[in-house]
């Protein structure tokens, strides 16, 4: 155990003055850090105006107003309806972001005039006194000043897994994070200048970077590129050196090349992502990184410590059970030990309550509770050296007391040891048992509907604890957990990771579990294709939720897990885990199912274009496309636009699954090919015979139509009252437009040759049934899919 080298010198108690904060303010020497998590208002507004897909319309836009026919260039409106959606949802995620993470920061505790108080990160100082202790993290590089058994943990930046015993004069790297004892340090490096700020704004900034779904659209976006650039450049060429009046010439362009572009898919899922942000933070739920809500869509299993998730973090005292006739009362040494450890854990908290008054002893040297050591001590000179821990960490496996410490953390107590050290340097030595301290552990009131719902939705649930394995047991027992009847003491677990793995996969509930175990678990876990989410409040959680899927901190847990974990519940509420989850399969399912009719858009666009661009490209008649800018408006209105919108906020419990792109496109591609051909089909069926331009291209448009709503339909399968509520509006009001005068005229649609109608709906029979002969042989071929 250490020595007096904790005793604070006159500088580290006195701190900077008032007068030296403000002139290292004035000097701009101040933690001006980036925020982790949102980005500025006007960022917003230019990445959502600025776009390359805006830009694109933008031009087109031009090009036919130039023509004079200004209804067809209704496209133009998405030009703000994409910018005005998209700025309008991320600024409200922005509002809610921000709001949360004042209240989830880490604030480092600073001395100043003599005065402990804590403060936001961005107020530190070079030169400030930062006091830290168990838990907290190391926010700004600097050099320590004092400490008491002060261990840091810099796995997170070098790797070692062992924590470093820090002396006055050491250095401290930010982004490490204290695991026991206590100390203060002087503040070397802020802001930029510190060791971790890069990691760190790379890490938590507002983005979907290493997001599956995102990727997948990325790829996707990809090759609807290549196929762009000649199917644009065909449909140019052929509109424009056939015999048509340049301004007809040039609507058929722009119609060709409107449709191609799956204008409405990034929006969507930027506002899909931002709706879940603002949902969550009414749950009073700080996502600190996007993908996370993607992540837990997609977890099948969830390792949750058992305190502070599954019980209540505080304890309470329950009994003091003497072994033998000690020459000491118990009660008093526990008092003189929670005196003497300056930040005491929550065992110590407890019995600091119930014990009386601490008996004024000196601490010659502490050794502060680790979750590795399982057990804390103090030396009282002539009081004796004590010990308080995990019995069958301290004791001999044959003794009575440990045996009798078993059979009460069976009943799911926490039992810890008060006992004579033999020894006060390394280690606790030969250890004389003194008294079982009891402490009783109240359960969450919503941890049993919680493991319920994880239960009825595939997910495994593993109790990883440093407690003993028959008390966490006895808890995961009266929680009806499988497995719970058989709890793993981790100690006997193997190290091989394939071997671990297997052992993982057979038993759910886990005790006397280190901070390095904790780790290899998850490790163990993600090596057999688990998406594996990991849940904590304890600084020997740390590690196992920076290398979890999914890191979920409890707020009032320890700074340095809240700092590593991509979502942190601020209310503490384990029950809120499920409304996540919920949350990212909303999110995830529906972008899906948006993007299939995007994507169908799409295919059926380019296909169309290359149909009509071919003959004339070879040296046959050119054929004029057979629609306006406005027809492909109206039909991105009625089979895309507004059901997507209302598709992508709704709810959805499936789980997430990867192959996201394979699934899309094997929806889109299909439907694509068949409402191309269809609709052509129709198209020259009746051209030659059409009395004018418009008859026809009414015909070909009520086909896309037809199939384009039926496709809305599978998308939307397996049917609600509001998704069958929905398709029927959008038929109903599709059907509207070929029969309502007015838009029969703004829109230039004449379906008054009943010939030509039954044609284009002959067309689109033979359409839907092979889009459900797609669907039949997609089941058969695959029928683990949609």
């Amino acid at each position: 155990m250490p020595g007096d080298e904790g005793l604070l010198t006159e500088g580290v108690t006195q701190g900077l003055s008032a007068a030296e904060v403000a002139e290292r303010v004035a000097a701009g020497r101040t933690n001006d850090v980036p925020s982790r998590v949102s980005r500025g208002s006007w960022e917003i507004v230019r990445a959502n105006v600025f776009t390359r897909i805006n830009a694109i319309f933008g031009v087109l836009a031009v090009i036919i107003f130039s023509t004079g026919y200004l209804l067809d260039g209704l496209f133009a409106g998405l030009i703000v309806a994409n910018s005005v959606v998209g700025i309008v949802q991320e600024l409200r995620a922005k509002r809610t972001l921000d709001r949360l993470v004042i209240v989830g920061q880490v604030r480092p505790t600073v001395r100043r005039d003599g005065v402990s108080r804590e403060v936001p990160p961005g107020e530190l100082v070079v030169d400030d006194v930062v006091e830290v202790g168990a838990g907290d993290q190391i926010v700004v590089d600097g050099s320590v000043l004092a400490a008491e058994a002060l261990e840091v943990d810099e796995s997170l930046l070098t790797g070692e897994s062992d924590p470093v015993l820090k002396h006055p004069g050491e250095e401290v790297m930010s982004g490490s994070f204290v695991v026991a004892g206590s100390g203060a340090y002087r503040a070397t490096k802020v802001g930029r200048e510190s060791y971790a700020v890069r990691l760190a704004e790379e890490a938590g900034q507002f983005t979907l970077v290493d997001s599956e779904l995102r990727r997948g659209i990325d790829k996707i976006l990809k090759v609807v590129t290549y196929v762009l650039v000649p199917a644009g450049a065909l449909s140019i060429y052929n509109q424009l050196s056939g015999s048509q009046a340049l301004p007809d010439a040039l609507r058929g362009m722009v119609a060709a090349l409107v449709p191609m572009v799956p204008e409405g898919l990034i929006l969507l899922t930027s506002v899909a992502f931002a709706v879940g942000v603002v949902r969550l933070g009414r749950r009073q739920c700080l996502v600190n990184e996007l993908p996370a809500i993607e992540g837990l869509a997609r977890v099948d299993v969830v390792c949750a410590d058992k305190t502070g998730t599954l019980t209540e973090n505080a304890m309470r005292l329950a009994e003091v059970r003497p072994l033998g006739e000690p020459d000491v009362a118990p009660e008093t040494v526990l008092a003189a030990l929670a005196a003497a450890d300056p930040r005491p854990n929550a065992s110590l908290l407890a019995i600091a309550e119930a014990t009386p008054p601490a008996p004024g002893w000196t601490a010659g040297s502490v050794t502060p509770f680790s979750s590795a050591r399982k057990w804390s001590g103090a030396s009282f000179g002539e009081h004796g050296d004590w010990v308080l821990g995990a019995p069958d960490v301290l004791l001999n496996a044959g003794s009575e007391e440990r045996a009798e410490a078993e059979r009460i953390g069976a009943q799911g107590l926490r039992v810890l040891l008060l006992g004579r050290a033999g020894q006060a340097v390394d280690g606790p030595g030969d250890v004389t048992p003194v008294a079982l301290v009891v402490l009783e552990q109240k359960v969450r009131d919503d941890a049993l509907a919680t493991l319920d719902y994880f239960a009825g939705q595939g997910v495994a649930v593993k109790v990883i604890s440093g407690d003993n394995a028959v008390s966490v047991g006895a808890v995961a027992r009266t929680l009806g957990l499988p497995g719970a009847d058989a709890p793993v003491d981790a100690r006997t677990l193997p190290e091989d990771p394939e071997q671990l793995a297997g052992k993982l996969e057979g038993a759910a509930v886990f005790g006397r579990v280190t901070p390095a175990q904790k780790r290899a678990m998850v490790a163990a876990l993600q090596s057999r294709g688990h998406t594996v989410a990991m849940t904590g409040d304890g600084v020997n959680d740390v590690l196992a939720l920076k290398d979890a899927d999914v890191g979920v901190a409890m707020g009032a847990g320890s700074p340095a897990t809240r700092s590593v974990a991509q979502i942190v519940l601020l209310d503490n509420a384990f029950a809120t885990l499920p409304y996540v989850v919920g949350e990212g399969r909303r999110v995830i399912g529906n972008i899906e199912r948006v993007a299939s009719l995007f994507l169908t858009k799409t295919v059926y666009s380019v296909l169309l274009a290359l149909i009509v661009g071919v003959p004339g490209l070879i040296g046959y008649d050119a054929v004029p496309y057979p629609f306006l800018p406005r027809h492909v408006t109206i039909v991105g209105w009625f089979t895309i636009g507004l059901p997507a919108f209302v598709l992508s906020l709704a709810p959805n419990n499936d789980r997430a699954r990867g192959g996201f792109v394979g699934r899309v496109l094997r929806t889109a591609v299909p439907a694509g090919i068949v409402i191309a051909a269809a609709s052509f089909t129709a198209y020259v069926l009746v051209h030659s015979g059409a009395t004018d331009q418009v008859q026809a291209s009414t015909t070909a448009l009520i086909t896309v139509m037809a199939l384009a709503l039926w496709v809305l339909g599978v998308v939307a399968r397996p049917y609600t009252w509001w998704k069958a509520g929905l398709v029927a509006a959008m038929v109903v009001i599709s059907g509207l437009m070929f029969v309502v005068p007015l838009s029969r005229r703004l829109f230039l649609l004449d379906p008054s040759n009943s010939a030509y109608t039954l044609t284009a709906l002959a067309c689109a029979v033979a359409g839907i049934i092979l889009i459900e002969l797609s669907r039949w042989v997609e089941r058969r071929v695959r029928p683990d899919q949609r």
